[in-house]
């Protein structure tokens, strides 16, 4: 076996299983993207939802302090 066939065998499968990996990396990168962006569309619905439920309490808080002077005034 002369150095060249020898480079061959061994060269093939260094660059096989480096593609492969690369691959693999490029299709986790890939799929860790999608979930990111669906954990930061879950983050937008949370804080929209706290938004809403901030208006929600202030305007019970100006409906109970608008009863509570209609109260006092009596």
């Amino acid at each position: 076996m002369t150095n060249i066939q020898l480079y061959l065998a061994i060269g093939d499968s260094v660059l096989f299983n480096a593609t492969l990996i690369g691959l693999v990396v490029a299709l986790m990168n890939a799929k860790f993207a999608a979930v990111y962006a669906r954990l930061d569309a879950i983050d937008k619905r949370f804080d929209d939802m706290r938004d809403l439920w901030r208006a929600e309490l202030r305007r019970v808080e100006e409906v109970l302090d608008a009863r509570l002077k209609h109260l006092e005034s009596r």
